[in-house]
């Protein structure tokens, strides 16, 4: 079974002069929920008390859709999380060694270490957590390796592969994917960026690679150049892998003309799946 995690609310509001507030959350992830999506994205809680409020909002509106946040490997981003009512949790890290050298200043050892206590912290808070291997794309096979068997060994339920500055072909994004799926028996995501334009192709190499999860925005909004389109990864899904679930193409339809008005963003007539 194919697991949508929209993340409209999360990177696609990462996008330039975006910011959603509380009333458009709520409209956006009821829309999302009506068309069936598994998961909802709905913010970064450490970012503040705003944003807490939102993502408390949409926890509380009565959505049959989880609703996760994304945290940093750190105690603050976690509890802020608590706070709000997130039950299910995303913690993510780098795992490319640029990353850990220039972003994080650490070594490979410490952020397994950190993923290892921040997870077990999330757990016994009585959170359900996903982990996210950030810039997986640029990183070391054997790292990325042993980032999947921690957190395996460390009971997260979902490990997201992060194409972070969208650099994969389909070719590429396959190949790594299957590797991980062949490593780990936890289910495994895939979060590709659009710089190439092969965001939707290579979430479903990934797909076709063993992936269960996909990570998508609604028209494909997000940082840069933007994500994986949520109507393109359905629409594509349901033709080339047999997805029986059904979407209601109104509802999509909808989605897609809201979040249109609330980014500011206008989409050529002719863009596939839009």
């Amino acid at each position: 079974m194919l697991i949508i995690v929209d993340s409209t609310l999360r990177d696609g509001e990462q996008s330039a002069g975006l910011a959603f507030s509380t009333g458009e959350k709520i409209q956006v992830g009821k829309l999302l929920d009506a068309l069936g999506v598994d998961v909802i994205e709905a913010g970064i809680p450490a970012m503040g008390r705003v944003e807490q409020e939102a993502i408390s909002a949409l926890i509380h509106a009565g959505l049959r859709a989880e609703v996760t946040s994304w945290n940093r490997m750190h105690p603050a981003d976690i509890k802020a999380s608590l706070e709000c009512g997130i039950r299910l949790l995303h913690l993510s890290a780098p795992v490319s060694d640029i990353h850990l050298e220039h972003k994080l200043r650490c070594s490979r050892s410490w952020v397994l270490g950190q993923m290892r206590e921040m997870v077990a912290f999330a757990q016994s808070s009585g959170c359900r957590v996903s982990v996210g291997a950030e810039d997986a794309s640029r990183a070391d096979p054997a790292f990325l390796r042993a980032y999947a068997l921690a957190a395996e060994e460390v009971g997260v339920e979902r490990l997201r592969i992060c194409d972070t500055l969208g650099i994969l072909d389909p070719f590429k994004t396959y190949e790594m994917v299957r590797s991980v799926v062949e490593w780990v028996n936890i289910d495994v995501e895939i979060h590709a960026h659009n710089d190439f334009g092969m965001a939707a192709a290579n979430t479903l190499a990934a797909l076709r690679a063993g992936a269960r999860a996909a990570s998508v925005t609604v028209n494909g909004i997000g940082e840069r150049a933007g994500n994986a389109g949520l109507q393109e990864v359905i629409r594509a899904a349901r033709q080339f892998f047999g997805l029986k679930r059904g979407y209601d193409a109104n509802i999509m339809d909808q989605l897609q003309s809201l979040v249109r008005a609330l980014s500011y963003r206008e989409f050529p007539e002719v863009k596939e799946a839009i």
